[in-house]
């Protein structure tokens, strides 16, 4: 199946829009962890079949395991979601943007290497740098709008032929990249109006939208704003306010402080 096949079939499957973004920091480990490199897979396999029932997608962050050389436990993560839950979609968090050759290197090891349904990207080097993505027949492609940290407006919100920036990408999302492959929009939920103007832009298309949890993004503002014509349309990222929901020092106790959490929010 396609990545936006399996989401549509777990969105109706579960009504769940949360994705569980993984960004294991071992420093925040239970104490049977912390501080242990080698446990990161381990750690993030927990967290996966603790909130699985209640999730629509899962999203690990590169950076997370790379910084530590830990990308052969990414591997094993990105398996283990493939074999164990098959049914719910892998978006690898990558944000990748590069001409058009190394653009293809990108590709293969979002969805090669560790067989991600989706990846994240970043569109300022222009179309050349994304359609290597697009190539990949029914993978997804979140191409970054309008992002939830504190200094995105830098440049997301400059205004050029009197738009922001934010929006002639996603216009360009609509007329043009949609038309070449699975895409979607990341847009941050501390940014509800701006969510708005992006939906009622791009229509029905999916959007990733981080930014609920540790960095203030109100869920039922994300759910009332973007929420496309049948209810849908949205991942929800949540991260550390799951990951690290419990501040006990057991590794079982951190487990189901998680799935809690990740219950609230569905």
């Amino acid at each position: 199946m396609s990545f936006l096949s399996t989401l549509n079939s777990r969105w109706a499957a579960t009504g769940s829009l949360l994705c569980v973004g993984l960004d294991p920091d071992p420093d925040k480990f239970p104490n049977s962890l912390r501080n242990d490199v080698g446990s990161i897979a381990r750690f993030c396999i927990d967290i996966i079949d603790a909130t699985a029932e209640f999730v629509c997608a899962f999203k690990p962050q590169i950076a997370y395991f790379a910084a530590v050389a830990a990308e052969h436990q990414l591997e094993q993560v990105c398996h283990h979601i493939r074999a164990n839950h098959p049914t719910i979609p892998l978006i690898l968090d990558a944000k990748r943007g590069d001409i058009g050759d190394t653009a293809a290197l990108y590709a293969r090891e979002a969805f090669d290497r560790y067989g991600a349904h989706a990846v994240t990207v970043s569109p300022y080097l222009g179309t050349d740098s994304i359609e290597p993505f697009l190539a990949h027949s029914g993978k997804g492609v979140f191409v970054l709008c309008r992002t939830s940290n504190a200094g995105s407006g830098e440049f997301q919100s400059q205004v050029s032929h009197g738009l922001p920036l934010y929006q002639h990408i996603a216009s360009r999302a609509a007329s043009d990249w949609a038309t070449k492959g699975e895409v979607g929009l990341v847009v941050g939920a501390t940014y509800p109006a701006e969510l708005k103007i992006v939906r009622d832009i791009v229509g029905d298309m999916t959007l990733l939208v981080p930014g609920i949890g540790a960095q203030g993004g109100d869920p039922h503002a994300v759910i009332t704003h973007g929420s496309n014509s049948v209810g849908r349309g949205l991942i929800v990222n949540s991260s550390r306010a799951i990951l690290y929901a419990s501040s006990t020092d057991h590794a079982a106790g951190a487990h189901a402080a998680a799935r809690a959490a990740a219950a609230t929010l569905v």
